[in-house]
């Protein structure tokens, strides 16, 4: 039995749990996440966003196993099964992102979510361990019979997001992101099978609902990480459109299977090998950021002028002009702004598809509609955090804001 011990910036030492969890981390599908920047461009924001998928998912199994121990303390009865299996489940909850987190799904992998990729991974280890991650799997897809263990990984007050709002502050620089995590870890309990948090941990959910809402608008939808995610999806859109149309582009083997394939659900479910002797999930597993950045440089010299233009532009951080406003923007300042960049760049029609972009975003820190946060009192009666609060904050944060975008080249 393995015990490796790491020094996180962010929670000290912490221990990588023996036994199956240990075997998961020195997989190659799991080391990949260390080339994966778990902010994808915000970095060009934020220098210091630097730090990895691999760095996160950590940090996440360290903090439910503290939650673990902690509601064990409190008498819940998790059987060391249980306990590896959730702490399993967390630490591969993000196995499936592609490089820059969400811009491959957006662009040139058809219609599959990196949450559908992590089952797909998941199933796949599984094979590999000999069913040692069926009850994992269970938990990650909620169908487990114990549903706090799935809360654990996934739900309004799980380790994911107790770790990435840490970490993300962090690293960010942002400090309106710093939560008590311990804390909230400790409130935690276990009422008819469901997660709850006793009263006493109320004021701590507050300033983490808040602080989420802060760090979507400051950072997770900071408008110039935004435009500059846009301008990545379209660089990869237009890659995709020239390889469709038979051009030779430089790309690792990988990048390239994906360009000129039309790789979706059918492709990842089969184990066919189609580029030397892996299948469509193990090139997927190939690639990472370095995969991405490397062909930019490179296409910023490619003839077709649009590629051309979008990786120039993304390589020296020369990055689109960003508006958003409340409402839809008019048709008449679309129309206006698509002429100007349409005679400063002499571009046609189709290439203004790619130059001007439209979009919506939304913050929503809590929805009651989902599965709630229920408040613990003494007495034994729980209360949904939107009505046991006394700030007036959480009724607003559980409106969803929905606001407008339109980026394009400066001028």
């Amino acid at each position: 039995m393995k015990n490796k011990v790491l020094s996180d910036p962010i929670h000290g030492f912490i221990h990588i749990p023996s036994g199956l969890p240990y075997e998961l981390v020195e997989h190659p599908f799991f080391q990949r996440l260390r080339r994966i920047r778990q902010l994808g461009m915000t970095f060009l924001v934020y220098p210091g966003a630097n730090h990895s998928r691999f760095q996160h998912v950590l940090g996440a199994t360290y903090l439910t196993q503290m939650a673990v121990e902690s509601l064990q303390s409190k008498g819940t009865e998790i059987t060391p099964e249980e306990s590896e299996a959730v702490k399993t489940a967390i630490l591969l909850h993000d196995i499936g992102h592609g490089p820059f987190s969400h811009a491959l799904e957006y662009s040139i992998v058809d219609g599959i979510t990196h949450e559908r990729l992590s089952e797909f991974f998941m199933d796949r280890l599984n094979s590999e361990f000999s069913g040692r991650l069926d009850l994992a799997i269970r938990i990650f897809k909620n169908e487990y019979h114990k549903p706090f263990l799935n809360q654990l990984v996934s739900s309004q007050l799980d380790m994911d997001r107790l770790d990435y709002l840490r970490r993300d502050s962090f690293f960010t620089g942002v400090s309106e992101g710093a939560i008590g995590s311990t804390r909230i870890i400790k409130m935690l309990d276990v009422v008819d099978g469901n997660l709850a948090v006793e009263a006493k941990g109320i004021y701590s959910i507050e300033k983490f609902l808040i602080a989420r809402r802060l760090m979507y608008w400051q950072v997770y939808l900071h408008k110039t990480s935004l435009a500059a995610e846009e301008m990545l999806v379209r660089i990869l859109k237009r890659a995709k459109y020239l390889a469709d149309k038979g051009e030779d582009l430089f790309g690792t083997p990988a990048l390239r299977y994906f360009l000129y394939n039309k790789v979706g659900l059918r492709q990842f479910k089969s184990k066919e090998k189609v580029v030397g002797d892996k299948d469509a999930l193990e090139i997927f597993a190939d690639l990472d950021d370095n995969d991405i950045m490397v062909s930019i440089k490179v296409w910023a010299n490619h003839s077709d002028k649009v590629l051309s233009y979008l990786c120039k532009a993304m390589k020296d951080r020369q990055l689109f002009k960003i508006e958003i406003e409340k409402k839809p923007f008019p048709k008449d300042h679309v129309a206006g702004i698509r002429k100007k960049i349409k005679d400063q760049l002499g571009c046609s029609n189709h290439a203004l598809n790619y130059l001007v972009i439209k979009g919506s975003i939304t913050n929503n820190a809590y929805n009651r509609d989902d599965d709630r946060i229920n408040i613990l009192f003494k007495d034994g009666s729980q209360q949904d955090i939107g009505e046991a609060s006394d700030m007036l904050n959480i009724s607003v944060l559980s409106k969803t804001v929905k606001k407008y975008y339109l980026c394009y080249p400066k001028f």
